[in-house]
This record gives structure tokens, sequence and C-alpha cells, in this order.
């Protein structure tokens, strides 16, 4: 089934993922194609990844990936990052965190939300991380909690107000996935946008591990399917009929 082109008829959007390099995994050179033309994206880190460097304590871990996820968001043209310090590797799914997501959700208004996939496995059936679907649930709710006044009233003091305006949740890192967008031209900045997760990446382990190759295998796929040289996959989740 070929890819459809994703709908670029927006300028304000909010992506809400579990930890810092959730996005620079696949979604970063859409980013940075994204605010190339203006648009205006903020980044939003359930965790800091805290528990996510074996050698590194959380509390030492913690400020690093905060630094690198700053400094990785820059380069695609990201200046606003929040972190909302959740504990890392062990968030659940439920009111708490849908809660937290739609404060993020009112205050910044945006009419695209981008999150990491909610389902069981990747493409090609890798099992998901827990704090990856307790997130992407959590905010495909608080995407719906955020227009509803009476859902977390309590948030709404201080000049904050309902927000439904919310168009669609774009999940990357999905099996469902049916749209994808055109990152040819800015591949190589989503490429250095991982890259400067330098401590994590030495973290990690992977022997001969290259950013650059990782990331033309995806979007290489994806983009025979759209017809163009790199692509970046997204399932799209419409909020309204039309």
């Amino acid at each position: 089934m070929a890819l459809e082109p994703l709908d670029e008829d927006w300028t304000r959007a909010l992506a809400v993922v579990a930890h810092p390099d959730d996005m620079e995994f696949g979604a970063a050179a859409a980013v940075a194609r994204w605010t190339g033309q203006g648009k205006h994206v903020v980044y939003c880190m359930v965790t800091s990844g805290e528990a996510g460097i074996d050698g590194m304590h959380p509390d030492e871990a913690r400020a690093v990936r905060e630094a690198e996820q700053e400094a990785s968001a820059r380069v695609v043209g990201v200046e606003d990052v929040e972190f909302l310090r959740l504990p890392d590797g062990v968030l659940e799914y439920g009111v708490p965190l849908r809660r937290a997501i739609a404060q993020v959700v009112r205050r910044h208004r945006p009419e695209v939300v981008i999150t990491g996939n909610h389902r069981e496995t990747f493409p090609g059936g890798v099992l998901n991380q827990a704090d990856h679907v307790a997130t992407g649930r959590a905010v495909v709710d608080a995407v719906r909690d955020a227009g509803n006044r009476w859902v977390f009233p309590e948030q709404l003091s201080d000049g904050l107000e309902p927000w439904g305006g919310v168009r669609a949740v774009w999940v990357t890192g999905s099996p469902e996935a049916r749209h994808a967008v055109d990152v040819t031209a800015t591949f190589d900045a989503g490429v250095e946008s991982l890259r400067a997760h330098t401590a994590y990446l030495d973290g990690l382990g992977w022997e001969d591990f290259d950013p650059a190759e990782f990331l033309a295998r995806l979007t290489t796929a994806t983009g025979e399917e759209l017809g163009v040289r790199h692509a970046t996959a997204f399932e799209v989740l419409r909020l309204g009929w039309e």
C-alpha cells in the first residue's frame, strides 16, 4: 500500500514523547522540514531519560540527557523544550499522566500533536517499551481531555483555557503508519540531531552504531513507498469526522 502525504496545512505542533532521543530515532528530520517552513514546534519530554545509561547514576544522567536533548532540538529548529520529569522506566498509563499532558496541550494550543508509538510492537515486530506505550496512549486521550473544561478543571486558572483545537495526533514509529513526509532535504539535520545524544548513544554499547546508516535504513524504505529518497512515516489519528 502506497503511503499518503501528510497534511502540512498547520502552523503549531507539540511533540510529547517519553524520553530524550525518542524524537531523534525517526522524526527529527521531519521536524527540521517543518521548522524550515516557518512552523512552530515544541518538544515535551515526559521523563528526562535518567534511567537510560547503565553506567551513570540517574541524578547525573538526568542533567546530561536534558542538556543533550536541548542541543539536539536546536539542530532541527526547536527552541522550546520542556521536561515533566516523571520517573523514567516506570511510567503508568492513567489519569495522572493524562492530566500532566493535558495541561501541556492547554498551554501550547497546538493544531497537531506528535507522539511515539503506543502499539505493542514496532514495525518488524520488535517489542515496544512500557514507557512508550503508556505515554502514547495518554497523549491520545489527553488531547481530548484538554478540550473539555470539566476534565481537570483545576487547571483552568491564571488565564489557562480548554483547548479543543488539536486536529490530529501523529504517531511516529508505528506499525500502523499510512502517511509519510518527504525528509530528503533535511535528512542530514535529523542525523546530526541524533548524534547530539552522545552520552546516551555511548551508554547503549551498540558496537559500530552509525546514526546516519540507521536512519537511512528507515527513511529509504519509507521513501520508496512515498516516491522520494528519504521519508518519515506516521500513523494519523484524526479527532474529527471531517
